[in-house]
């Protein structure tokens, strides 16, 4: 058995097995899950990232420090252990969306539709689409897209003009970027929504709802001020042929609405939380989308479905070994350092921070955003934020006034930081430093944004 299927295989165990514990509440189930994990990690070896080495090296230590200071330390290990797993399979559950929409001609047909956009309409077309298609792609819409975007954005097509194609790339990328980092805002299925949820058993997606669609929204809008004001005013194009439709594109929303809907009836059919019901309605829908692909096969193309995925699983779940243990390494590093970290030992920092109030649910974002440039993973700052910001109970911060000012600073700090992995990858494509696009490019549209956005959610608790 090759290394790539054998990763696999107990990736999948994981899965099936932290799915039964969170539908059945087993424990067995949830045990066998985590020795299953236990066994993909020292699997991965040297092909771990320095982030994810650094996450995994952390977590480490910390249990050491829990088996040498808490009490009852067996047990709050083994429920660390499950937030791990949990993070695991919620990232192996979202990705088996990508199998059917890296093959579908829709998906490619909506890529070309946004990217032939006028220039005018280009911005909010492309930056809406990337943030649709980034809820089930991930990370690989800035591949897919950014890919399609250098190969259409020729000197040819500029007309020769240099300066036309460089800024067309800055523009293009740009709402590639920001849109793609506003996919954990609007999607229930976002992992931003599934480290908050998870972390305030309390809170509903509908309660955070209203925070971060208006703060998107926000975000959606400034941006395409700042490209609108800041874009050249190039002559019109020179050729009569009309934009191509975006019909492909109300198909796509039709199918993501098709998704979103599965996964909300199986959290109100089997009374299950939202993220839970996400890792069981992700999986269903790629299932389904590979069997209507694969239709005329036969059987509603079921079986050809079931051995594309069997066949397709190693090179799918390959790449994701640094997602599975940076997000499950923050969720048990968050975890372990909540219950280590009495509430009376801040009273000092709680006598500054409790009369400001709601004031504090910006300066956690901005937390996320600061520790963002200097290496922090913002999922590391959110996860640890979230567990303990509402134990201290301030007046005026409520828990989803506090999920959603974190949730925003997680996608400011994508839209930012030149140690992520989105600007890591534009970077790549086009060639320009990722701090050129973080500080230079970026530096209008965040200095409009930030404000803005504290604004909003100080008069959203007012």
């Amino acid at each position: 058995m090759s290394m790539a299927r054998l990763r696999a295989g107990l990736l999948v165990i994981v899965t099936l097995a932290t799915l039964s514990h969170l539908v059945f509440n087993s424990i067995v189930l949830q045990a066998v899950g985590i020795l299953a994990l236990a066994a993909y990690l020292v699997t991965l070896g040297a092909v771990l990232s320095h982030m994810a080495r650094v996450l995994l090296l952390s977590a480490c230590l910390a249990t050491l420090v829990v088996l040498w200071r808490a009490e009852a330390a067996g047990w709050l290990l083994f429920e660390a252990a499950g937030r791990f797993a949990f993070f695991a399979t919620f990232v192996v559950a979202l990705s088996l969306l990508r199998l059917p929409a890296y093959r579908s001609r829709l998906v490619r047909r909506c890529g070309t539709a946004m990217l032939l956009q006028p220039p005018a309409r280009r911005y909010p077309i492309l930056s809406a689409g990337s943030a649709l298609f980034g809820i089930i792609l991930n990370i690989g819409v800035l591949n897919l897209f950014a890919g399609m975007i250098e190969k259409s954005n020729t000197l040819a097509a500029a007309q020769g003009r240099e300066w036309v194609r460089r800024a067309r790339q800055r523009r293009m990328m740009l709402a590639l970027l920001r849109g793609f980092s506003l996919a954990p805002l609007i999607s229930p299925m976002g992992i931003g929504v599934a480290v908050v949820l998870s972390s305030l058993p309390e809170l509903r997606w509908i309660d955070l709802a209203p925070y971060v669609i208006g703060a998107a929204l926000l975000i959606f809008l400034v941006g395409w001020s700042v490209d609108f004001l800041t874009g050249p005013n190039t002559a019109a194009r020179s050729d009569s042929q009309p934009a191509p439709s975006l019909a492909p594109l109300g198909q796509f929303c039709l199918l993501l609405l098709g998704i979103v809907t599965l996964v909300f009836v199986l959290s109100w059919a089997l009374d299950l939380r939202l993220p839970i019901a996400a890792l069981v309605g992700a999986p269903l829908s790629a299932m389904a989308w590979l069997a209507w692909q694969r239709r005329r096969l036969g059987l509603l193309g079921v079986p050809a479905a079931v051995a594309s995925l069997r066949r397709q699983l190693p090179w799918l779940v390959a790449p994701i070994g640094n997602e599975v243990v940076i997000l499950g390494a923050a969720g048990y590093l968050g975890h372990l350092c909540v219950a280590l970290i009495p509430v009376a030992s801040l009273g000092p920092l709680l006598a500054i921070i409790e009369p400001l109030g709601a004031v504090n649910a910006v300066l956690a974002m901005l937390l996320v955003v600061g520790l963002a440039q200097v290496g922090v993973n913002p999922i590391v700052t959110v996860t640890l934020l979230v567990g303990l910001l509402p134990t201290l109970a301030i007046e005026g911060l409520t828990p989803a006034l506090t999920g959603a000012a974190l949730m925003v600073g997680w996608a400011l700090a994508l839209m930012s930081s030149p140690i992520t992995a989105s600007m890591l990858i534009l970077s790549r494509f086009t060639g320009v430093a990722s701090i050129h696009i973080g500080y230079r490019w970026n530096a209008r549209f965040l200095l409009a944004c930030i404000p803005l956005l504290a604004g909003w959610f100080l008069y959203a608790a007012w």
